[in-house]
């Protein structure tokens, strides 16, 4: 499973994430999903925020999905790993998984879609080409495709 991602960022789950059952409220998984999002495209060298600036375009949110496979508990630390899945005309898909810290102990899986929007207009437009090229320099499966 590790071997399908090139970027995973670490966590340590704090006492404030987990609920009465003593493990990570459900919630706190898309959490870690936007955090290692952010962190993916910023490894990519992409200046997420200095884009929105200079083109006034942006993502939406537009599918989100979790899969619990196995307990993640207080103070565990996991690894969030993450890819690009699929770049369609206006659209990002990206997988990803919730490991143990180093290892393939699977404890969940993800699927977030993000639609590329004009921010005046909420229209969607065409992901840009240089976004696209930076993430499939770093993606091999989309790279070959």
């Amino acid at each position: 499973m590790r071997q399908e991602f090139w970027f995973h960022h670490p966590f340590r789950v704090r006492y404030s994430e987990v609920d009465a059952q003593a493990v990570v409220f459900n919630a706190h998984y898309l959490t870690y999903f936007d955090t290692a999002i952010t962190e993916y495209f910023r490894a990519l060298g992409y200046d997420y925020l200095g884009e929105v600036a200079r083109t006034g375009v942006d993502f939406h949110l537009v599918r989100s999905v979790v899969e619990y496979r196995a307990p993640i508990r207080f103070d565990e630390e996991i690894d969030v790993c993450v890819r690009v899945a699929k770049i369609g005309r206006s659209s990002i898909t990206l997988a990803l998984a919730i490991l143990a810290k180093g290892s393939d102990d699977l404890r969940s899986t993800g699927e977030i879609v993000w639609v590329c929007t004009d921010q005046r207009t909420h229209s969607p437009v065409a992901v840009a080409e240089p976004l696209r090229a930076l993430i499939a320099s770093r993606e091999k499966a989309l790279a070959q495709a």
